[in-house]
């Protein structure tokens, strides 16, 4: 009820241990805290939080404008309300060596089990469109140390994402992922391969884990958990794919409502009320609600 009764700092040593098993963690990404909620309940390993969708809840496009108080506000709202490890994406750290510090100690105090970040340029733009631009190797090094050094707790992954195969190919994408190890990163996020070569070229050259972006309608193939699983890969992410479909459903509805003057035809795509106060868990309220208010007011 109300919240997590899991400490932060328990969600991240629950996400050490399962990537240090070698298992596949499978982490959709949650656009607001119920959908973290169903996530949960549907068995999953873990919830993410993607820059793309946070920007898109607020009307924006994902092109560096959204500020690292509204993803820690969004980051602390999802985790939370559940027991998953929540990553986030925090971009390319909203500055440079400095801003990257005190976001990883601001995300941090958010509750979150880890949090990623990039080495392309500011303003950054979409992982999987045309025309980025990364920074050179010495300034994401920076960002790795920065981030590592600033964090207090241990245990919270700092995991880096380069972004740097869609601007000078695979093998630059090779030494980078090597370069950001290095400098201390717990976890690489190589951005927009091409196909499950290109992840087991990746997996061949570090030791950490290694997260795969499964977003739908960008430059990567739409893989199986399996396929993935079975080129090494630790952590899979669907960061934008509950939101298209709740989009896309709702268009739908808004159509039906135009057209046909009434939503009847859509209740089997809809979740329930009950199904929403079983997920909301209004009995556990009901009780508390009972146990606390359980006096007669004088008359």
């Amino acid at each position: 009820m109300l919240q997590s009764l899991v400490t932060a700092a328990e969600k991240r040593v629950r996400l050490r241990t399962r990537l240090a098993t070698g298992d596949l963690l499978v982490v959709p990404g949650a656009f607001n805290p119920l959908s973290a909620k169903l996530i949960e309940r549907k068995h999953f390993d873990g919830v993410y939080v993607s820059g793309a969708v946070l920007a898109a809840d607020l009307g924006l496009p994902d092109i560096g404008l959204t500020t690292l108080s509204e993803v820690a506000a969004r980051s602390a709202q999802i985790a939370r309300v559940t027991d998953l490890p929540t990553l986030v994406d925090a971009d390319t750290g909203f500055g440079e060596p400095m801003n990257v510090a005190r976001t990883v100690q601001v995300l941090e105090d958010s509750g979150v089990a880890g949090l990623h970040l990039e080495d392309q340029v500011n303003p950054k733009r979409c992982g999987h469109l045309d025309g980025k631009q990364v920074v050179d190797e010495g300034t994401a090094i920076r960002r790795i140390r920065a981030a590592v050094t600033a964090r207090r707790d241990s245990n919270l992954l700092v995991m880096a994402r380069t972004d740097i195969r869609a601007v000078e190919g695979l093998s630059a994408a090779v030494a980078r992922s090597k370069a950001l190890v290095d400098a201390g990163a717990d976890a690489i996020f190589p951005e927009a391969m091409m196909d499950l070569h290109e992840f087991e070229t990746i997996r061949a050259a570090v030791d950490v884990p290694i997260l795969a972006n499964m977003t739908e309608f960008g430059k990567s193939a739409l893989f199986t958990t399996s396929q993935l699983a079975n080129v090494g890969i630790n952590i899979i992410i669907y960061p934008v794919s509950l939101l298209r479909l709740a989009m896309g459903v709702a268009a739908r509805a808004l159509e039906a409502i135009e057209t046909e003057g009434s939503l009847a035809s859509m209740l089997d795509q809809m979740q329930d009320r009950a199904e929403l106060y079983d997920l909301l868990d209004y009995e556990s309220y009901n009780a508390y609600d009972s146990s606390i208010f359980n006096f007669d007011v004088p008359r």
